[in-house]
């Protein structure tokens, strides 16, 4: 599927809040069916690959898997060739990566159809924007406007309707206006204030569900002489819920975050840090990194829960509003799955265009297509993070304890097994849906077949199982 860049010369205008990923993403795909798109944006932009504050994760991890990968091709054809070029380094899963998983470590089986693209955010957001924003401005139809420093206070419209937004500049006089849409896309992450604004207009509100295992995580970024260029993904343990990743990333240079549920939560001091990355399951991290050249300081961040916002079953959702990426569903960062999830909205979203065209009465379809490109990741993350929940904070009825069981009897099947460990990979990289888990190759193997612990130090390169 590729987008249709030729836009419209007349018809709806479509306002999206938020200018990072999915709200870049969003307008693009807008910007096939609309006279015009504007795009909000709380930050003005930086110039060039700098962190912003619109993005406060921006220092820590963040990968494209494959199915990531895939959906931003179909949106924007070479935008990973864009990025390669760039500085971005595209890792084969799982040969290129070393997984220390809650039974042990992963094998490296060669795959050509996985890989991991790493970078920094600043760079895959510079390497989007410009796409976006030079792409359209080369076709000579300058559909997509940006209004940066600018932060929307409400929606316009009524219970059944939204007809705009209401905009507040955040510097000089704090000029309040008011900008009529005909389609209004909330892009606006994990801190969307949408709820409160369709409360605000008399309209009902979502339902949320909220899987909190109280994470904390901490990066910095790193030259580490001499390493090869493979990852390392340490995952906690019930005995041990601490984790960490050291990916490599543009400019020869090592992004290490390192997390920890509830009280195991790192610290910013920079000895602290390097001490808790020596009581990771496995020491393998630490004697990468202990002799590394620290680049920046350490960056912490906490309050990433995994929360699902389910406007798709929203009864009377107004028509003309609709929330993609973050807004809708957000992931604990370190499965690296948000970026790959906003893309494949997006993409569902063009879909749905792609059928109907931009017409008030498709906000329920695509709120649904939206909704269903987060199922794979909602489950993998969820099931991973809810053993180190509190009691009592998740609903838990048989069927949800039943999954999130046998979720871990994948995960713990999944080292020594090679036909369950590929329909892992497929569904927690978002090439396949959930379904593919519970598949009668997959389920006989992982309810009947007795799980052993996989090998106890990193395998090489081509182990087979």
């Amino acid at each position: 599927m590729t987008v249709d860049t030729r836009g419209a010369t007349y018809g709806p205008e479509a306002v999206v809040i938020g200018g990072g990923l999915g709200g870049l993403l969003a307008a693009w795909v807008l910007a096939g069916y609309a006279r015009s798109v504007t795009i909000v944006e709380r930050d003005v932009y930086p110039s060039g690959a700098l962190f912003r504050k619109g993005v406060p994760q921006g220092r820590h991890l963040h990968v494209l898997g494959t199915g990531g990968q895939e959906a931003m091709e179909q949106l924007l054809p070479g935008v990973t060739n864009d990025l390669i070029a760039a500085g971005a380094l595209r890792l084969p899963f799982p040969q290129g990566v070393l997984v220390c998983g809650r039974n042990g470590w992963e094998q490296r089986l060669p795959d050509p159809r996985h890989s991991l693209l790493c970078c920094t955010r600043p760079l895959l957001d510079e390497v989007v924007r410009n796409r976006v924003l030079a792409e359209q401005q080369r076709t000579g139809r300058s559909r997509i406007q940006v209004l940066q420093g600018a932060e929307v206070i409400g929606l316009l419209g009524d219970p059944h309707l939204i007809t705009g937004v209401r905009v507040r500049l955040r510097k000089g006089a704090e000029e309040v206006r008011e900008i009529s849409a005909d389609f209004v896309v909330d892009a606006s992450g994990r801190s969307s204030r949408a709820p409160r604004w369709l409360q605000a207009l008399g309209c009902a509100t979502p339902q949320e569900d909220e899987v909190d295992s109280r994470l904390a995580y901490a990066s910095r970024l790193l030259r580490i002489k001499g390493a090869d260029k493979v990852g390392i993904n340490m995952q906690p343990r019930p005995h041990c819920p601490r984790g960490g990743t050291l990916v490599p990333v543009e400019g020869d240079r090592w992004l290490l975050t390192l997390y920890g549920f509830r009280e195991h939560q790192p610290n910013t001091d920079q000895e602290e840090f390097l001490r808790f990355a020596r009581t990771l399951p496995h020491s393998y991290i630490h004697d990468i990194v202990q002799d590394a050249e620290a680049l920046s300081p350490v960056f912490g961040f906490r309050g990433m829960s995994n929360r699902r916002r389910h406007y798709d079953q929203l009864s009377g959702l107004p028509r003309r509003f609709l929330a993609v990426g973050d807004a809708v569903c957000t992931f604990n960062p370190v499965y690296g799955q948000g970026m790959s999830v906003a893309a494949l909205g997006v993409l569902a979203l063009s879909g749905v265009l792609e059928q109907h065209d931009l017409v008030p009465g498709i906000t329920a379809q695509a709120q649904r297509a939206v909704a269903h490109a987060a199922d794979g990741a909602w489950i993998t993350a969820t099931g991973a993070d809810r053993p180190y929940t509190e009691a009592g904070t998740t609903r838990n009825g048989f069927g949800q304890r039943f999954q999130d069981w046998y979720v871990n009897r994948l995960a713990c099947r999944s080292p020594i097994d090679r036909v369950v460990s590929k329909a892992f990979v497929d569904v927690a990289l978002l090439t396949a849906p959930p379904a593919r888990l519970f598949s009668p190759a997959v389920a006989w193997r992982t309810l009947l077949l007795p799980s052993r612990p996989g090998p106890a130090d990193p395998p090489g390169s081509m182990d087979a199982v």
